[in-house]
């Protein structure tokens, strides 16, 4: 089953460099020149992921010092989560992160694509799940660090979209080790992020939470949860299909089924 891609309101994010458990100073984007911060506003504007891939290629080579660049490819990474396009988008965080290694949304958003996209078939699935790990625990830690907010956003709109983008990487974290036979830290992970998601609840994260939950045989959690996620589903029949599937297993297993009927005696 493959998640259809979560779009987030990303507008300025940027490293400060600073250790953590420091409070760091806030730190903006700036531009060297008037024709740079022109151009790079240029290149923000263009629409679809190609157009605005190249448009950061382009100002990437011509402003090759500049602290633009990471925001230029995480636009055209944004633009590629609308296009559904994973493996650009996947292309597209590697370079936002070459240029900026802490950068909240890149990490977030590989993560989470990785993990929804990680296959029992992978040849490569060991170094896919501690890529998830890696660069979704990072981006916890930095969080605060490495995040700078849009002029004019208030304190509650700040504090509900880094909420949201921990919800994402803690999702990401709970999927990958479900997928990788950890049920426990999944479980964890999971919770955390429903817990961060109250505003906006995601059936993808209830789903899976219930999914894990079944494997430890918490059955009565493991119903309740999938019951959010059907809840929450109904605007995706995939996974809406997927949840009644795992609710009427989890209603089996906890005797609140349907009795099977009496077997019919066959005259002699």
């Amino acid at each position: 089953m493959k998640k259809a891609f979560l779009i987030v309101a990303i507008l300025a994010v940027m490293t400060t460099g600073a250790a953590l458990g420091q409070t760091p100073a806030p730190r903006q984007l700036h531009a060297h020149s008037q024709q740079e911060a022109d151009d790079y506003n240029a290149a923000f504007a263009s629409r679809g992921g190609a157009a605005l891939e190249k448009a950061a290629d382009d100002f990437s080579a011509k402003y090759a010092t500049s602290e633009l660049q990471a925001s230029l490819y995480v636009g055209a990474m944004r633009a590629y989560q609308q296009e559904e396009n994973a493996g650009r988008m996947l292309m597209m965080g590697a370079k936002a992160l070459s240029f900026d290694p802490d950068n909240p949304v890149a990490l977030v958003l590989t993560a989470y694509v990785m993990a929804d996209n990680l296959n029992a078939t992978d040849r490569d699935r060991g170094r896919q799940v501690d890529e998830i790990k890696k660069n979704a625990t990072r981006a916890l830690q930095t969080m605060d660090a490495a995040y700078i907010p849009p002029a004019g956003a208030t304190p509650d709109q700040i504090a509900a979209y880094k909420a949201g983008l921990r919800s994402m990487a803690y999702s990401a974290l709970g999927i990958a080790k479900l997928k990788a036979g950890d049920d426990n830290g999944a479980e964890k992970d999971l919770k955390a992020a429903a817990e961060l998601n109250r505003v906006k609840p995601d059936p993808y994260i209830w789903y899976h939470l219930a999914l894990a939950q079944d494997h430890r045989k918490q059955y009565s959690a493991a119903l309740r949860s999938v019951e959010q996620a059907m809840q929450l589903a109904s605007s995706n029949p995939e996974l809406q299909r997927l949840a009644e599937m795992e609710h009427e297993k989890l209603l089996g297993l906890t005797g609140k089924g349907p009795k099977p009927p009496a077997p019919v005696t066959q005259p002699q």
